[in-house]
């Protein structure tokens, strides 16, 4: 026992505690002794909670670092640690309280301490006024509770935890109620607690009288981080070049086939990093997992009508309606009337407001309810008396409003709003135009005979539907195609046969050459062949196809792919077929509006003065060395001779000799005397 210098061991704690880790019954009398040194520092304490005490916070961290060794004789000791807080957390010194704390955690990192009743009195704890205490408390819990569910799913002490969760987010201390908040909405970002049951509790933070709880939930709910997030993702996405870019450097430049390789090259990076990069906007999940939402969606908008919140915060109800009435598809006849109030241009976040209009449109809503909203939207919005910035918001709005419920805009409205298709304003005009091609799309009987363009197959089926009208099909439209591409498959091969053949009979070190069809050429060629077909019989064939096999993802996709091509292929006996079109203009029916289909501009707007005036300083460098000094080199001097004549005033001057020949003079007297002046002029600025 001499070489290990036990009469210092009491003041080395760090030594202690390593050589306790290595041999715990070899220093049980010496651990013993700090112990006994511990009661007797928190009896201490306890005389004077308030005061600062260095020797109880390092035996407290010693006994917590060799807690696993001694576990009979520290059984009490997180019960004690746990009391002393509970009792004196409000007077104790802040550095002692985390010492405390700190302990705890490292107890429970050793699963020493049942989580339930540690996170009940952190909860507790929360209610000081500690801010990096609560930093630090909200971090464990949120770790402590991934690292219970990291290998499964622990149902039991995840239940528990809700259920004590749900309690503190109704706790009268808003500190408290709102980190709860905070750590069930953590937990759920993380694929942790991603059930039900966490959902529709944040769901009671939306009805909160206190403003942070309130907008917690209404961000969880809408996505706001997400938002940001994605769009600093689209801002770092366009800091490198686009394909456009490429194509310019590649047509300004030498055309080699090395250059070429290098564009094509660089082009397929690109749409490769494109797909990587492109993510959901939204997670929607969230929002489908509320048990009843037509009973929420009431209550929010009721809570909407009576609030006396910030407008910011109004709004954000507005968008969460919203967006339950658009995804549920819900009856809330009267959020259509509230929003109308707010329709005007100088409303402020008018855009949003709009956005709310389009995206609580569907097809289930009375087109009576929605018609005032388009009508307000076009009185308001679409006159010649406003910018051409808000016709365009307003016709836009439309578009939206009118695409997802087509029976609400008459066809005396949507016919003058498409006359601004000849519009001086771009913006206007283009947005007119869109409006003009969905109605194409949906109905184009409701336009002007010179606005519905060259017939196609697809706009000669389209027809609106009544309200309430289900149009039920024992078959998938379009099937057809499968079959019509058996059938040209199949030829193929037997034709492919068939050259191979003669080819080995001709010559014997032929080879193979491949020829690829572009997918443009198959999927125009197959629609051009469907068109040949009656339509009864396309429609036998659908029935047969979807009867008889289970369609994949690839067989859902030529469907689509062909009944785009309708979109563009003109009617049988039409006249010709118009220009393909890109899989990716595809409508985008069921996504989620974004402000962009509200704010979309054609053309970049006039900047005005300020900004005009901000870029014109910006690019100007520092002229000071090309300014005329205009202060003397003696403050005290008198000014000159030529100075004073400046000042003097002119009823003074109009008789001397240099006032009354200046108006006698010649053209070429006026010459020499401009090319004195600029010659003295440039001597003075060398």
């Amino acid at each position: 026992m001499s070489g290990r210098q036990s009469n210092k061991l009491p003041n080395n704690l760090p030594q202690l505690q390593n050589l306790i880790k290595r041999d715990p019954q070899s220093y049980v009398d010496e651990f013993l002794q700090q112990y006994r040194h511990y009661q007797s520092n928190v009896q201490i304490f306890k005389l004077q909670p308030d005061k600062s005490n260095k020797e109880l916070a390092e035996l407290v961290m010693f006994l917590a670092q060799v807690g696993h060794c001694y576990l009979q004789q520290l059984s009490t000791f997180p019960q004690d640690l746990t009391e002393l807080l509970l009792s004196y957390h409000t007077v104790i010194e802040p550095d002692l309280r985390m010492t405390f704390c700190k302990a705890l955690i490292l107890l429970r990192n050793k699963d020493l301490i049942d989580p339930s009743g540690l996170l009940e009195l952190f909860f507790e704890l929360l209610r000081c006024h500690d801010k990096l205490l609560r930093k630090t408390l909200y971090t464990h819990i949120v770790t402590d509770i991934k690292n219970i569910n990291a290998k499964h799913k622990n149902n039991k002490v995840n239940t528990t935890l809700q259920n004590f969760m749900y309690t503190m987010l109704r706790d009268s201390n808003p500190i408290a109620a709102k980190i709860s908040l905070d750590v069930m909405v953590e937990l759920y970002k993380r694929n942790i607690w991603n059930d039900a049951k966490t959902v529709n509790v944040i769901t009671t933070a939306c009805f909160s009288k206190v403003t942070k709880i309130l907008v917690g939930g209404l961000k969880f709910f809408l996505g706001k981080d997400e938002d940001e997030k994605n769009d600093s993702d689209s801002e770092s996405e366009n800091e490198g070049p686009s394909s456009r870019d490429l194509m310019v450097r590649y047509s300004t430049g030498k055309k080699t086939t090395k250059n070429k390789k290098k564009m094509e090259k660089a082009m397929k990076v690109l749409k490769k990093h494109k797909k990587k990069k492109k993510a959901e906007v939204f997670n929607f999940s969230a929002i489908h997992l509320i048990h009843d939402p037509q009973d929420f969606s009431e209550k929010l908008l009721k809570q909407l009508e009576d609030s006396k919140e910030r407008f910011e915060v109004k709004i954000m109800m507005m968008e969460l309606i919203s967006r339950l009435v658009g995804i549920h598809e819900l009856f809330l006849f009267n959020f259509y009337p509230f929003i109308q109030r707010f329709l005007q241009p100088h409303q402020r976040e008018v855009t949003k407001i709009l956005l709310c209009a389009a995206q609580a449109s569907h097809q289930l809503v009375p087109p009576e309810i929605i018609e005032p909203v388009i009508m307000t939207i076009a009185n308001n919005f679409v006159t010649d008396r406003n910018s051409g910035e808000v016709m365009t918001v307003g016709i836009n709005a439309i578009k939206e409003v009118a695409g997802r419920c087509p029976l609400s805009i008459n066809e005396d409205l949507l016919q003058d709003l498409a006359q601004y298709k000849t519009h001086k304003d771009k913006n206007v005009m283009m947005s007119a135009r869109g409006l003009i091609q969905l109605f194409r799309n949906l109905n184009p009987q409701m336009l002007h005979k010179k606005d519905r363009g060259r017939p196609t197959e697809a706009s000669a089926e389209a027809k609106i539907k009544d309200y309430g009208e289900l149009e039920a099909k024992d078959y998938i439209p379009g099937a057809e195609v499968l079959e019509v591409e058996e059938e040209k498959k199949e030829g193929e091969e037997d034709e492919d046969g068939w050259e191979s053949a003669s080819m080995s009979d001709d010559d014997e070190d032929g080879e193979w050459v491949d020829v690829h069809h572009s997918s443009d050429e198959d999927t125009t060629e197959v629609a051009e062949k469907l068109q040949s077909i009656p339509v009864e019989e396309r429609k036998a064939k659908a029935a047969a196809v979807s009867g008889s096999r289970l369609l994949t993802q690839d067989d859902f996709k030529k469907i689509r792919l062909v009944q785009m091509a309708k979109e563009v292929n003109a009617a049988p006996g039409k006249g010709q077929k118009r220009k393909h079109v890109d899989e990716d203009e595809s409508d985008n029916e069921g996504e989620l509006l974004t402000l962009r289909n509200i704010e979309k501009l054609h053309k970049k707007p006039k900047a005005d003065k300020e900004t005009r005036l901000a870029t014109a300083m910006a690019g100007r460098t520092d002229r000071k060395e090309f300014m005329k000094r205009r202060t003397k080199l003696n403050p005290h001097a008198s000014t000159s001779n030529k100075e004073k004549r400046r000042k003097k005033n002119f009823m003074m001057m109009r008789h001397s000799e240099n006032v009354r020949t200046k108006g006698k003079r010649s053209f070429r007297e006026k010459q020499l005397a401009l090319r004195d002046a600029l010659l003295k002029k440039r001597k003075q600025y060398k």
